[in-house]
């Protein structure tokens, strides 16, 4: 029995994204869940990255439907902001700008607010992330890696949107700040009722706090469901990266 139409954040259907003559998603399908943490796992430069980008408008698609809570995404994107909110890798922060003004930005971008109300927005989702309002008049320079990431999830949660974008969240923090990062994500989620839809490799992310797991190759989703269910898929590729000699080490650490 399919599941009702209004139980999805995201429906892509038939997806085509390429770059001159090499085909990055060919006819790919995929379906994120409300409320639901889905993990994207992929081949270094397999298109994990470009699905996301494809999602959001920052890619063209030759062809295919996208669906973002209800609403198609066309090549055109205005609005978007209040509908998903976007972490990108290396945190992406202004560095001219301090911590303050960095999540203020999408409100000014998108709203007319005071700046008293402003400022009091900033301090919040600061706390939100686990930082203090003392950080709000650091530079990006300052700030730890561990720091960036929060600093450009708190702005991407400043206004208050559905779904939230990460790509590869853990990328170059310790294991430890990983670990606090990822009982982050999982206790806002909760909390707030996020749809997250992450790009990572980390498998310590993916076993933790993703409910799915979608596993791209040759240019589609070729494997979907909970960790323990990829963990038996016949798919080569799947197999290799969830039963590598690495993969093996880390799942035995882990339990």
């Amino acid at each position: 029995m399919s599941e009702p139409q209004e139980e999805f954040a995201i429906r892509v259907r038939d997806l085509v994204v390429g770059f001159g003559r090499q085909t990055v998603l060919d006819h790919l399908s995929l379906d994120v869940r409300r409320g639901e943490i889905l993990g994207l796992v992929g081949a270094s430069g397999g298109g994990k990255s470009v699905l996301m980008r494809t999602i959001i408008g920052l890619i063209p698609r030759q062809c295919g439907s996208i669906e973002v809570v209800g609403r198609s995404i066309g090549g055109r994107t205005e609005g978007a902001a209040t509908r998903w909110g976007i972490l990108f890798q290396q945190g992406a922060l202004f560095s001219s700008l301090t911590v303050r003004q960095n999540i203020q930005f999408p409100l000014r971008e998108n709203l007319v607010l005071s700046q008293e109300l402003m400022d009091e927005i900033a301090i919040a989702k600061l706390e939100m992330v686990g930082l203090q309002a003392q950080d709000a008049d650091k530079y990006p320079a300052e700030l730890s890696g561990g720091m960036t990431k929060r600093v450009a999830l708190a702005r991407a949660l400043a206004l208050d949107p559905p779904i939230l974008f990460l790509d590869e969240p853990t990328s170059g923090l310790d294991p430890i700040a990983a670990g606090d990062f990822d009982t982050l994500i999982g206790t806002l989620q909760k909390t707030l009722g996020l749809t997250v839809f992450m790009v990572t490799h980390d498998l310590a992310s993916l076993t933790t706090v993703c409910d799915r797991v979608a596993a791209l190759a040759d240019g589609k989703i070729v494997a979907i469901g909970p960790m323990h269910e990829l963990l038996q898929s016949e798919h080569p590729w799947v197999r290799a990266y969830f039963h590598g000699k690495r993969s093996q080490m880390l799942q035995h650490q882990m339990r």
